[in-house]
């Protein structure tokens, strides 16, 4: 049997953690530079607060009931996702994890009996809350597909089922796929099922009773017979390891507001650079190859504003690296020549590719040995970065002011990930 741990309106809940006196109120959290509503409490859906809506639109019913409003934390937000899949790891074997987002964690409990099932489920439930404070909903089904269905409808039907639903019959199962709608399967996205409902398949138990000489030429061939299979109960999405080192490292972000000048973008893609060469370093990694892209603002004839085409270019470098004066170089040069006078840039970005194990470098004879210690140098940055925090060790080419950065106007305090904004208990 394989289940699902999914935390409850995660990025609220970490706000409640802190904040007991909204426990049952409408809480939401914004999107990068307060843009649009990322996640909703309960109390805020039933207000009618959309998902994914543009805050300002939304502002007036939040102005009216009163509506907690946060700026995204992500310091916070990750170390609180950290604890919950440590918990999980406690509980259960370390193999039998699979993370699979910041709020959601696939496990394995073929090694529960089946009797057993709902108590153990119902015991991960508690003890989560119990040592996290974050409330998740669990649930439980012979795949994976089926324990997100299982998940769903635990987690719409909450005093029914207190957040925890096992599908170990073939009954319950039938019966939650029937109350299903097919767009609320893991997997069909908006256009297919607007396909799927136009060939009069509308819940998960129609999509279900479809062989997969269908399923592989009405849903994309072996995912969609995969998608199929699993909803029939058969295992064709198995449990993964946990990916350890990463193939790309990517940092993006949006701007607090358009820029127009090449010095701000300069800044902005060696400040990206560096963060992803901390990421690089910290996999113990190097790059050979940097990839920078931007966005720019674009106005149409009616005066509403849209985001341009992405504009990127690459450098392979000529020896993998991960020393962050070596990699600032390419990125600001690739930088300016993306650059167009004139033009508004919402969003900036840096990608480092063909990562290689730093152990496989070798150190070059042609050039002076103070070169060569770039390693420790960098090593010694990032522990003082760390243990000081906010960069207090950066490159020059990063800026000092950043004009630039993301506005966070209604961030909380980090809490958990920095000791001058600890929680105080009076």
């Amino acid at each position: 049997m394989r289940a699902i741990v999914d935390c409850n309106s995660f990025y609220c809940s970490c706000e409640r953690l802190f904040k007991p006196h909204l426990q049952n109120k409408p809480v939401v959290v914004l999107s990068n530079n307060d843009g649009c509503i990322i996640s909703r409490s309960d109390e805020a859906k039933a207000l009618g607060v959309e998902m994914a809506g543009p805050y300002f639109k939304a502002m007036p019913m939040i102005e009216k009931y009163g509506v907690a409003t946060f700026s995204s934390n992500y310091n916070l937000y990750g170390d609180l996702s950290w604890r919950v899949m440590e918990t999980l790891r406690m509980l259960l074997p370390p193999h039998c994890v699979e993370v699979y987002s910041v709020d959601e964690s696939f496990l394995d409990l073929s090694h529960i009996p089946k009797e057993e099932l709902p108590s153990f489920a119902s015991y991960l439930r508690e003890t989560v809350e119990q040592w996290t404070g974050i409330k998740v909903s669990i649930g439980v089904a012979p795949t994976k597909v089926l324990s997100k269905v299982a998940n769903r409808l635990s987690k719409k039907h909450k005093d029914a089922t207190n957040c925890v639903l096992v599908l170990d019959t073939h009954r319950k199962t039938e019966q939650a796929l029937i109350r299903t709608p097919v767009e609320e399967v893991w997997g069909i996205g908006y256009q297919y099922a607007e396909k799927l409902r136009r060939l009069n398949v509308n819940t998960a138990f129609d999509l279900s009773l479809k062989d997969i000489a269908w399923a592989n030429k009405h849903l994309g061939g072996v995912t969609g017979a995969r998608l199929v299979n699993e909803l029939k109960g058969i295992e064709s999405m198995h449990m993964k390891e946990e990916l350890v080192n990463k193939k790309m490292i990517a940092t993006t972000r949006m701007f607090g507001s358009p820029v127009s000048e090449l010095k701000d973008i300069k800044e902005a893609v060696a400040t990206y650079t560096s963060r992803a060469a901390e990421k690089l370093r910290r996999q113990h990694s190097a790059a050979n190859t940097i990839s920078v892209f931007v966005v720019p603002r674009e106005q149409s004839h009616n005066t509403t504003f849209k985001h341009g085409p992405t504009i990127s270019s690459y450098i392979i470098l000529p020896s993998a690296t991960s020393a962050t004066n070596e990699l600032i170089k390419p990125a600001v040069a690739l930088a300016e020549r993306l650059f167009e006078h004139g033009k508004f840039y919402k969003k900036a970005g840096v990608m480092l590719s063909g990562i290689v194990p730093d152990a496989s470098i070798q150190g070059n004879l042609f050039v002076p040995p103070t070169e060569n210690k770039n390693r420790l140098l960098m090593s010694m940055i990032d522990n003082v970065n760390f243990a000081m925090r906010d960069d207090v060790l950066k490159f020059a080419s990063s800026g000092t002011s950043r004009d630039w950065k993301m506005r966070q106007e209604l961030r909380s305090p980090r809490y958990t990930t920095r000791w001058d904004e600890m929680y105080e208990i009076k």
